[in-house]
């Protein structure tokens, strides 16, 4: 069996008198799309530079694509969209993967054509020779993540990838996204657009304070069903109770939610009010999003108490 594409056990970094890490342990399989989440200043940027071999950890242990950080083969086969980045303006888009590739050690034969396609891939074909001074802020974003694609490397980083990027150009990302899982390659992304890891990620970790403070699958992060939104007609006494057994009922007829009501639960809730009477226009199960799990991780308080306490203050 390949070894994780990432692999970190109780890694530390210290800046003098700052810990910018204190634990991290945490693993990602490779073919995957992992999701890295924090608050800033929560060490996401200082654990990336690690893996990147950019920076030496205080204390702990890591391996990337099953080799010592900084290995310099294992480096070759990692793509890097950093969140802050510039290209020479006078440069056109082909002229910049040219020198990428010139830094990766691609062959000569056959570059012209990686060249092209990553170009194709980012939706950037048809300006291949524009220079880069001529592009819009999103077009300049698919360029980063064209240099971050070149050479099909195993292992992908991309911090902040969509941030610049209209509906469609988050899209693209999405579709590239599954393209690298297809072949096999692992995406690790940091986004503070956790409805765009919630669609594309396959796990997450949640990083707080230097610590991953929880980690999973996107369905075990957000658990079961947590609610389910009915429309309801011919609801009488006998409806209204069984609603009830089943959870936290608030009612603004025709719609009725009940809370804390589990995924199973809800067939069952179904037919309880079919035959009680009750005529069933519709049924809309739900669950807490990435976001509001994230801000509970946190222990950020939501709008509402936020709200209340400024309406009320002590």
């Amino acid at each position: 069996m390949r070894a994780a594409a990432l692999d970190t056990l109780a890694v530390a970094k210290r800046f003098g008198e700052k810990t910018a890490l204190y634990d991290l342990t945490m693993t990602v399989g490779r073919g995957e799309a992992f999701g890295f989440l924090g608050p800033n200043g929560a060490g996401k940027t200082t654990a990336v530079k690690i893996f990147l071999g950019l920076v030496r950890p205080t204390s702990g242990a890591c391996e990337v694509l099953g080799a010592p950080l900084g290995d310099r083969e294992a480096r070759r086969k990692i793509g890097y969209l950093p969140e802050l980045f510039r290209y020479q303006g006078w440069l056109t888009s082909a002229e910049v993967l040219g020198l990428h590739a010139d830094l990766l050690g691609l062959p000569r034969a056959g570059r012209a054509a990686a060249i092209a396609d990553t170009l194709e891939l980012v939706g950037l074909g048809a300006r291949a020779a524009d220079r880069v001074e001529t592009y819009s802020k999103g077009m300049q974003q698919r360029l980063g993540l064209g240099v971050a694609l070149l050479g099909e490397p195993d292992l992908v980083f991309l911090d902040e990838p969509t941030s610049a990027l209209d509906p469609v150009g988050r899209n693209d990302v999405r579709v590239i996204v599954e393209s690298l899982k297809a072949r096999g390659a692992t995406v690790f992304l940091n986004s503070h657009l956790l409805t765009e890891v919630e669609r594309v990620c396959d796990r997450v970790a949640v990083v707080d304070k230097g610590r991953v403070v929880a980690s999973g699958s996107i369905d075990e992060m957000l658990g079961a069903t947590t609610s389910v939104r009915l429309h309801l007609s011919g609801v009488d006494a006998g409806a209204i109770a069984t609603l009830r057994s089943f959870g936290k009922l608030e009612i603004d007829a025709p719609w009725f939610v009940v809370s804390g009501i589990g995924d199973d639960a809800v067939p069952g809730l179904v037919r309880r009010l079919v035959a009680d009477g009750a005529e069933i226009h519709a049924v809309e199960p739900s669950r807490a999003t990435l976001e509001e799990r994230f801000l509970q991780l946190l222990k950020v308080p939501d709008a509402a108490v936020i709200d209340d306490r400024v309406s009320h203050p002590a």
